[in-house]
């Protein structure tokens, strides 16, 4: 059973082996700890396809997600996604990040993101920093 969910970000610092920060505590993890959501999966492909070299950047995220297993957006994330969008019904924006959220929530697990603000005004979204000293957020 995973424990944590890797946002958009995480993701990128863990392809580009920097910061230190976050491979040292994704090091601390077991196996099945972590998983991604195809939303940020969707996301990283797009990234690789307008990247400058794609064939490298395929290879980095390849290499990813073999440490990383990508969890799909199924009808139960589907079904946490209405409270997160009915909240921030006002916000246009960030409609990928509401789907993100709504995947973490559905699963039960934390959502690791260098946007922890962000992620605080939907509700159930349990967040983490990796960049920061080792404590969880309870939103």
């Amino acid at each position: 059973m995973p424990r944590y969910m890797l946002d958009t970000n995480m993701c990128i610092y863990l392809m580009k082996n920097q910061p230190k920060e976050v491979a040292q505590r994704f090091a601390k993890c077991f196996v099945g700890d972590v998983v991604m959501s195809a939303i940020t999966y969707a996301e990283l492909e797009y990234g690789v396809a307008v990247s400058a070299n794609p064939k490298q950047e395929h290879a980095n995220l390849a290499a990813l997600v073999e440490d990383i297993p990508v969890s799909p957006f199924d009808v139960m994330a589907g079904m946490a996604y209405s409270p997160i969008r009915f909240a921030t019904r006002e916000s246009k924006k960030d409609h990928l990040d509401k789907l993100i959220a709504a995947h973490a929530v559905s699963l039960g697990v934390t959502l690791v993101t260098n946007n922890v603000k962000d992620f605080a005004k939907y509700p159930g979204v349990l967040t983490d920093n990796w960049l920061e000293p080792d404590q969880t957020n309870n939103h």
